[in-house]
């Protein structure tokens, strides 16, 4: 008997012609998923049969344990089961959100490589990168996950590098960035399944304008965050992006974009307000505040990431920014977390 959660009414309609048994898609929602990727991944399924009037796609929830999921928003939902074996040819995307690291463990992690094994397809939806990248199926394919979360995955997996952009399809392995992305890539499974037109037509009851291939990243350019776009000013932010661990000096900055130091000086003040030293000085403290929230890097290791290498001088220069020291800020943290 066809489970009707599947075959929702609806005013508008499209003819397609197809007796294939329905695509079966399996979440795995890991502690803190977000519920907007999760729901804009969810969407154009239900939307693809609800205008053909069709059970094209079937959609299960699962959760570790089997027990209502609590979202990064606070919000529980409800799931179908627990870590079931799932049938052959099934899709399953793994979906995470805040504190990635924490949100998974062995058993999760053998549960996933033991589902790929038997055949079954793996894919992550934003933060579920961190549980694929433990199993072994990311290497040396292209992948994607959220950009807040990139430099905490760069620690734990090194070797590993995600691509920075909306999604990424590799040999049958999706994986998105979160938030809309997630509908981009469920319209390209559609397209891919049923076709161009059906696809486009998801994507207007949607309301989406779709990105095209996927390869549009996920941030805003430089110039953009800058709000300029001088070449010289450009290149040097992302110098010093690339160098965070191991802090490029002015002068090597200057000369790597054959300017003067007094030139690069003048650019930054110009158009940032800041001098060279100081917005570089200011990235690096992001990061280390970023892997803070995202990994269980001791404060050193942290510290030493971010390019300093005096863990005591970085801890007063943290405070002085975000006005707690890191052990008073991971301990908080960590007691939010327990309390959830």
């Amino acid at each position: 008997m066809q489970d009707n959660r599947f075959l929702p009414k609806g005013a508008a309609t499209v003819r397609f012609d197809s007796d294939a048994p329905p695509k079966k898609f399996h979440f795995l929602l890991l502690p803190n998923t977000t519920m907007l990727a999760f729901s804009a991944a969810i969407e154009p399924l239900r939307i693809a049969n609800q205008l053909t009037q069709k059970p094209l796609f079937e959609w299960h929830a699962l959760s570790p344990d089997g027990l209502p999921v609590t979202c990064s928003n606070g919000i529980p939902i409800q799931v179908d089961s627990g870590l079931v074996d799932l049938d052959r040819n099934a899709s399953l995307f793994v979906c995470a959100g805040t504190e990635p690291a924490q949100s998974y463990d062995s058993r999760v992690v053998s549960w996933i490589s033991r589902q790929k094994a038997h055949g079954a397809s793996v894919g992550s939806i934003c933060t579920g990168a961190f549980a694929l990248a433990a199993t072994g199926v990311l290497t040396r394919r292209r992948f994607t996950l959220h950009w807040e979360n990139a430099p905490g995955f760069a620690e734990l997996f090194p070797c590993l590098e995600p691509t920075g952009n909306f999604y990424e399809s590799d040999r049958g392995l999706y994986t998105c960035g979160g938030g809309h992305a997630a509908t981009d890539m469920m319209l390209e499974i559609i397209e891919k399944h049923c076709g161009a037109h059906l696809a486009s037509c998801v994507a207007d009851m949607c309301l989406h304008k779709r990105l095209g291939a996927g390869m549009s990243r996920q941030i805003s350019p430089v110039s953009s965050m800058l709000g300029c776009r001088n070449q010289n000013l450009i290149r040097a932010v992302r110098l010093m992006q690339a160098n965070l661990e191991e802090p490029l000096d002015m002068d090597g900055i200057a000369d790597a974009l054959a300017v003067s130091r007094r030139q690069l000086e003048r650019l930054f003040q110009k158009y940032v307000g800041k001098s060279p030293w100081q917005f570089y000085f200011g990235l690096r403290l992001e990061r280390a505040f970023s892997l803070l929230n995202e990994t269980d890097l001791s404060v050193r290791e942290i510290a030493m990431a971010s390019g300093f290498e005096n863990a005591s001088y970085f801890s007063r220069q943290f405070k002085r920014k975000f006005d707690r020291s890191p052990h008073s800020f991971r301990r908080s943290w960590s007691f939010r977390s327990s309390a959830t």
